[in-house]
């Protein structure tokens, strides 16, 4: 790794990097005003470089953490930046298994924090503390405190470093993300349904440390109104978040795209996955709204192959829930409308008692049809829609929410889903 620049390096490079910049926003077209860069491609968020110029420098320990690095971009005509902190797991340390992610998260245009924690052997709960100092740090004395958004802050860390990352965004719920990777635990299981926080987290298929079945647990306890999102990497084991990982980054950066900078042109990479290479399961709760976000025109148009990502979501009343003591409920509204079609989501709740596999049944109305579906598996008979679970969304944990979405053809209108389990 090369040595990181000091200080007075970095702020020579802030002067020096003004014509290096190779993207600028668009003021006239941005729905937000924190929106950074050209407009996002495939290929664009799969680059390992971003549009902006980026330097770093060490932060002394001291202030609540063992010091460690900071990145960002070196333009300053683009106004402040989001910023995420960044632990590393028991053991480990940011300089040998995160830093390969600074510059390259600073190029997409966020200020990196990655910090060494007190002592390798501090548990999730300690790690959670230094996050939230670090982003106080940074915010408050740092020497480019002044080029950080105070308001647009966000936490990810690796194993108990992700399990401290979900803690941390529990004690602070004004943060705008949480990444939580191969979230370990600190002592029992992760209960996340008080967080506010959009929460993304991902995990290996292989990982035999944080295993799939545990990382799902966390997962169904995230609340169905906080938006989340949940990918599995295929072939992955517990170590590989901490080599340099393309899938992961792709996945990344559109989740801190859409809610720190608020940059709804970043969903369509999410909802749905429009590349699914490496992914071996996935779900989301479509269509990813940031709770500050834009709200722009309306589309005049359906979509072709993916749901509508720029239309502010209106919600249709929710469904009166089947009898008490029923195995799940499942309530709908519609996201988006547009003539001749229209966008729609259903939540499915577990009862009393975890479930493990759902059926959502409902009756199609006014010639409707359903061109489209995602976390669920379609089937029609007549006007009669039948989705169920797929493999990674069907146990639930009691009182654990999932969610599935589809695109339909026709008029929308109040849907009254049933739910069975199996």
């Amino acid at each position: 790794m090369k040595q990181p620049t000091r200080w007075l390096t970095a702020a020579l490079a802030l002067v020096l990097g003004l014509a290096m910049a190779t993207a600028t926003r668009d003021a006239a077209a941005a729905d937000s005003p924190y929106q950074r860069g050209p407009d996002p491609t495939l290929a664009s968020v799969a680059a390992t470089r971003g549009p902006f110029a980026t330097t770093q420098a060490t932060v002394p320990a001291g202030n609540g953490f063992n010091g460690g690095y900071v990145y960002y971009p070196t333009d300053t005509s683009q106004g402040t930046w989001g910023a995420v902190a960044i632990v590393p797991g028991y053991s480990a340390l940011f300089a040998n298994e995160e830093a390969w992610m600074g510059p390259w998260l600073a190029s997409f245009g966020f200020v990196v924090i990655g910090i060494e924690t007190n002592s390798r052997t501090d548990g999730a709960d300690a790690r959670a503390t230094q996050l939230l100092a670090a982003l106080d740090y940074l915010t408050r004395t740092s020497p480019i405190r002044n080029r950080v958004d105070p308001n647009r802050l966000s936490v990810m860390g690796h194993s108990a470093g992700g399990a401290g990352t979900l803690l941390a965004a529990l004690r602070r719920p004004t943060l705008k993300a949480a990444v939580g990777l191969a979230p370990g635990t600190p002592g029992n299981n992760l209960n996340m349904s008080t967080t506010q926080v959009p929460t993304m987290l991902l995990s290996g298929q292989n990982d035999g440390t944080v295993t799939p079945s545990y990382v799902q647990g966390i997962y169904n306890t995230l609340p169905a109104g906080v938006e989340h999102a949940w990918a599995e990497l295929a072939g992955n084991d517990h170590l590989s978040f901490t080599r340099s990982n393309p899938t992961e980054m792709r996945l990344l950066i559109p989740w801190l795209k859409t809610f720190l900078d608020n940059d709804t042109r970043y969903t369509q990479f999410l909802c749905p996955l429009a590349d699914s290479t490496g992914v071996s399961r996935y779900s989301a709760t479509c269509p990813l709204v940031p709770p500050d976000g834009p709200t722009p025109p309306p589309t005049t148009a359906p979509p072709t192959t993916t749901p509508p990502t720029s239309t502010p979501p209106t919600t249709s009343a929710p469904t009166t829930p089947p009898p008490s003591g029923a195995a799940c409920t499942a309530t709908y509204r519609t996201v988006n409308s547009w003539s001749g079609g229209f966008q729609g989501e259903v939540t499915v709740t577990a009862g009393t008692a975890a479930v493990n596999g759902w059926t959502v049944t409902w009756n199609l109305s006014n010639g409707q049809s359903i061109s489209q579906v995602w976390n669920g598996t379609l089937s029609t008979s007549g006007s009669t829609a039948t989705v169920r679970n797929v493999s990674y969304n069907g146990s639930l944990a009691p009182g654990g929410t999932t969610t599935f979405g589809f695109l339909g053809s026709g008029t929308p209108a109040n849907a009254s889903p049933t739910c069975a389990s199996p």
